[in-house]
């Protein structure tokens, strides 16, 4: 981080330790286990989101070289144990994370120190517009997880899952993790979600600095004073965009929508995920036809078919069909989304080029996670080890 610093990034602290930083309108974070973080600043063309993942990752890889380390686009750390991952010295974590996640129970502490997402945001221009796009979010997210599925070892081994980090989340906190029924429904509001939001346990209230634990109550008992330490009269916006930021839904609204639901992956996969959104999402006809086709399913078999996906990926079945005509029918959609963009990058190539990658996968119907499979089971002869230097950035 200090060597971002050098490169005119600015530092945030909490005491002596560097928790952020900041650039323009961009930001770096660690994450509870180590995981680097960047979020992207706010961009028009997915070619521009693609110059600043490979400016970054540029960067990134001057740095690996001076102190020896690598990066690994991996939805679940491979080989270490929960035990030797090193924490990540920030408050939040610590104080209020770490022992909650403890006395659920359930594996929110291997979510926190070894599981690894790429996310993608989206903006929206009215509250018709988010809810059209939250339904159509929320209906495709276990598509998404079943295209980016990247994590089927754990501790040396095959695990059983292609999406690992994925089925991770299922068993972390179910007051704020999920896709939500009220997501998929025509109905879904601003004040829905406000109602979903002040139900859920509040992590923490921030004052001076330091993490008052707030877990005891949720939003809606604070506001009406239920709390000895917190009054009602003292509680401001800024403690409720810090409460929205610790709900974890596969989508998750605030002023923009965020999609939660793939695991990280390579520098390919970076790029076509906010492409395989942005064709669907940002063209109004690629919307519509999108609609008219979630709007057979219902929130029961999206979540069965959520739950296969994480162990059988894109084979998994959604009424008659399988993961993988699914995904090719949206790609299609998504292309026809990108093509009216006209969106073209300096040698006159539109958007799709961004969604090739995925466009091979489905030939070939192999995702990264099947291909780490093979790769294990043939040319690394069980060896996950191998992973390092054949998957690092």
């Amino acid at each position: 981080m200090e060597s971002f610093i050098q490169d005119d990034w600015k530092p945030k602290y909490e005491d002596d330790n560097i928790i952020a930083l900041t650039k323009e309108k961009a930001s770096i974070t660690l994450e509870p286990g180590g995981q680097f973080e960047l979020s992207g600043a706010p961009l028009v063309t997915i070619h521009e989101t693609c110059r600043e993942i490979n400016n970054h990752l540029h960067f990134v890889k001057s740095v690996e070289e001076k102190m020896n380390i690598g990066f690994l686009g991996v939805g679940f750390l491979p080989i270490e144990k929960l035990d030797v991952v090193p924490h990540v010295p920030k408050k939040r974590y610590s104080e209020i994370m770490r022992p909650y996640m403890k006395k659920l129970g359930g594996l929110g502490l291997d979510m926190m120190h070894r599981s690894c997402t790429v996310q993608a945001n989206f903006d929206y221009i009215s509250e018709l517009d988010m809810k059209k796009k939250i339904m159509v979010s929320a209906a495709l997210q276990p598509i998404v997880t079943g295209l980016f599925a990247n994590s089927p070892f754990l501790e040396g081994q095959l695990n059983g899952f292609q999406s690992y980090r994925g089925y991770v989340w299922t068993k972390t906190d179910n007051d704020r993790t999920g896709i939500l029924r009220s997501m998929v429904g025509e109905n879904f509001s601003f004040e829905e979600y406000v109602d979903y939001a002040l139900k859920v346990p509040v992590y923490s209230i921030i004052r001076n600095g330091n993490y008052i634990n707030c877990l005891d109550y949720n939003f809606e008992d604070l506001m009406n004073n239920k709390s000895h330490e917190i009054k009602a009269e003292e509680i401001t916006l800024d403690d409720w965009t810090d409460h929205l930021s610790t709900i974890f839904t596969e989508v998750r609204l605030k002023t923009y929508i965020e999609m939660r639901g793939a695991d990280a992956g390579s520098y390919r996969s970076l790029c076509a995920l906010p492409a395989f959104w942005a064709g669907i999402l940002y063209c109004s006809d690629s919307l519509e036809e999108s609609i008219s086709i979630i709007k057979e399913w219902n929130f029961e078999e999206i979540i069965s078919f959520r739950n296969s996906v994480f162990k059988n990926g894109l084979n998994a079945k959604l009424k008659d069909r399988n993961g993988w005509e699914i995904a090719e029918q949206f790609l299609k959609i998504s292309s026809k989304g990108l093509e009216s963009r006209s969106n073209l990058n300096t040698v006159g190539e539109n958007e799709t080029i961004h969604i090739d990658y995925l466009y091979e996968m489905v030939h070939k119907k192999e995702t990264s996670a099947l291909r780490l499979i093979n790769l294990y089971k043939g040319k690394w002869n069980n060896d996950v080890k191998q992973i390092y230097s054949s998957e690092s950035f």
